[in-house]
């Protein structure tokens, strides 16, 4: 009999977690550049090779940048974000690793021991530097490249889920004129 997500607890997770607060989002009627924006952002701060940072970061961002990004929409994605942030810590330290033309760091389990017991070498602390290094450099290009993404999408997103229009500057009905009429008095 094949297993289907719904009958290990996956499908249920996934609405709560992830369907559910997404159409609560679009359902309150957000821009879909600031969406875009915020999704992109979120993403990119969620990949920070630090693990445990950054909601932090999300946080800051949000604090510093106000009400040009949707906070709930940044939350979200960071939290999408976790499992991709744990297969690019890799990446991003070889890409230090080229940037500074620094030593390879040979990823051992001893090198994990020594991280985890807390007795790291400067080559470790080198190796955590250089992945920021590659983060640093890199996340300017992901934020781009995913608002690029994220913007038709979420124009096509609000468009089918929100019930007011996207901008203050539409009309409801774009038919429907408004005829003053002035008097004389």
């Amino acid at each position: 009999m094949p297993v289907s997500p719904s009958m290990i607890g996956v499908g249920p997770w996934f609405n709560k977690k992830i369907v559910d607060p997404l159409l609560q989002i679009l359902r309150r009627g957000t821009e879909p550049k600031q969406l875009a924006f915020s999704a992109a952002l979120g993403i990119t701060l969620g990949v920070f090779p630090i693990c445990g940072v950054t909601v932090f970061l999300c946080a800051m961002a949000i604090a510093l940048l106000g009400s040009l990004c949707h906070s709930p929409s940044v939350m979200l994605a960071n939290f999408i974000a976790t499992p991709i942030e744990l297969s690019l810590v890799v990446p991003f330290l070889r890409f230090g690793e080229i940037i500074s033309g620094g030593p390879h760091f040979p990823l051992t389990s001893d090198a994990m021991k020594k991280v985890l017991t807390g007795h790291a070498s400067r080559e470790v602390l080198l190796s955590i530097v250089h992945a920021l290094l590659g983060w640093l450099v890199a996340a300017p290009f992901i934020l781009f490249i995913l608002y690029i993404i994220f913007l038709p999408c979420c124009k096509l997103l609000v468009r089918k889920f929100s019930p007011v229009p996207s901008s203050p500057k539409k009309p409801l009905h774009p038919h429907m004129e408004v005829k003053l009429k002035v008097r004389d008095v």
